[in-house]
């Protein structure tokens, strides 16, 4: 092999040099002579000159790792060898790919005409010209406040089916329920909802199940079944 000068500003990293040396050596990249390679790498790293540790921090540590690949490789049938020279020619294979990526692309945008200029200064007028009559123009205020729902003013009609509604007491509906199950009347969940029920006595209904179900007096089987306990049924027929 030649004897090559070099700067190591000239390559971006240590997998550069070494895809250098594997160009220059006219060295087929599947099938690179791995102890070659690693002789004329750290050769060259040893001639660098001292004081330029930040610049040669990363390629001393290729060759670093590449003198132990070289231990690993002096020794019959090692297999660390094998997979070191494996990972090293899949990482110089990937980079040539990359490279050849970038100058394929380097050379499409060169070929690329842009033409930039300063942007231009726009003239903004910020005169509101559309016209509106005056109570849209309030409806819109007091959206924007908050106010429209609380301006607006509530009407009887709105207060009717509150005030008019009878209301049902939960302790009432609890009697409903145990004598409706004591005596037969009802046997699953869904009995005690009848759909001519008001609201009142619906949700008053359900707030007496939970009530009766937390007190132990009534049972919910999985298939909706109801059941009193024993001596709650009892009292309840007395």
């Amino acid at each position: 092999m030649e004897t090559l000068t070099f700067k190591l500003e000239e390559f971006e990293g240590p997998l550069d040099l070494l895809l250098y040396l594997v160009s220059k050596n006219k060295m087929n990249l599947y099938e690179v002579a791995i102890l070659d390679l690693i002789d004329q790498y750290t050769a060259l790293i040893d001639t660098l000159a001292t004081g330029r540790l930040e610049v040669a921090s990363e390629f001393i540590e290729m060759a670093a790792r590449l003198v132990q690949m070289k231990s690993f490789l002096l020794l019959p049938r090692s297999e660390e060898a094998e997979r070191m020279k494996e990972e090293l020619t899949g990482q110089l294979i990937e980079y040539s790919a990359c490279k050849e990526i970038a100058k394929k692309m380097g050379e499409a945008a060169a070929r690329t005409f842009a033409a930039v200029r300063e942007p231009m200064q726009m003239e903004f007028d910020n005169t509101y010209t559309l016209k509106h009559e005056p109570f849209l123009l309030e409806q819109a205020w007091n959206a924007l406040m908050g106010r429209g729902l609380r301006r607006a003013q509530p009407n009887q009609e709105r207060f009717e089916p509150l005030v008019t509604a009878p209301f049902v007491s939960v302790a009432s509906r609890v009697v409903h329920v145990l004598r409706s199950l004591v005596t037969g009347k009802v046997s699953r969940l869904r009995s005690l909802f009848p759909k001519q029920d008001s609201r009142s006595q619906t949700v008053a209904t359900f707030l007496a199940v939970l009530e009766l179900v937390r007190a132990g007096r009534v049972t919910i089987g999985d298939d909706e079944t109801l059941s009193v306990r024993r001596g709650y049924a009892k009292a309840q027929e007395s």
